[in-house]
């Protein structure tokens, strides 16, 4: 069985070439985006406390995705940055939410599903912005990052598929990819993960 998805869009590396224009920028995106997935895991588990097959792993993404804000944060103080004073709205997310069905039990599915896409899409820039940087250790900080974000991806649909069916699962699941691939498709560039 599958549980990972190929994207719709492809991100072209022309995108990390400009994103890594402004490092700073983009670490405290990423910074911002770490803690918003790591409360996003344990936001799951006080929402459903019924689901006691998801809290192990949740409790264990949760506390990676800290890890890795731990890492970014790191990067930023060497370079006297610091976290913004507010976290800028993301076009992404709200767009990606806002296809969310309006059912408790759909919704649900929904939200996990694009817990799966979204860390599918950071994998894969991620991955792009650790090929273009020429900082040894950032490189090699990036290429730790999307490797742990493949795991999560394929994570969030197993966590589904421990709840509902195959099928209701891949039709909503391939659903969301498109609607995020399109999504992606028209974002402005910017220093930023998505």
């Amino acid at each position: 069985m599958k549980y990972s998805i190929d994207l719709t869009y492809e991100t072209p590396r022309e995108w990390a070439e400009n994103a890594i224009k402004d490092m700073d920028s983009l670490l405290q995106d990423h910074a911002d985006n770490e803690r918003k997935v790591s409360a996003m895991a344990l936001g799951l588990i006080a929402k459903c406390p019924d689901r006691t097959k998801w809290i192990p792993e949740l409790i264990e993404t949760a506390i990676e995705e800290l890890e890795h804000f731990e890492g970014v944060y790191k990067f930023m103080e060497k370079r006297g940055v610091q976290l913004p004073q507010k976290m800028a709205e993301d076009k992404y997310m709200k767009q990606l939410i806002g296809a969310c069905r309006s059912g408790q039990e759909e919704r649900l599915i929904d939200r996990v599903l694009i817990a799966s896409v979204v860390e599918m899409r950071g994998m894969e820039r991620f991955k792009l912005i650790s090929e273009v940087l020429e900082d040894p250790e950032l490189k090699q900080f990036y290429k730790e990052i999307w490797t742990s974000e493949a795991k999560h991806g394929t994570m969030f649909v197993r966590l589904a598929l421990m709840y509902w069916d195959e099928d209701t699962i891949y039709k909503r699941l391939e659903e969301l990819n498109k609607i995020e691939g399109e999504i992606c498709e028209n974002l402005e560039w910017r220093s930023a993960i998505h």
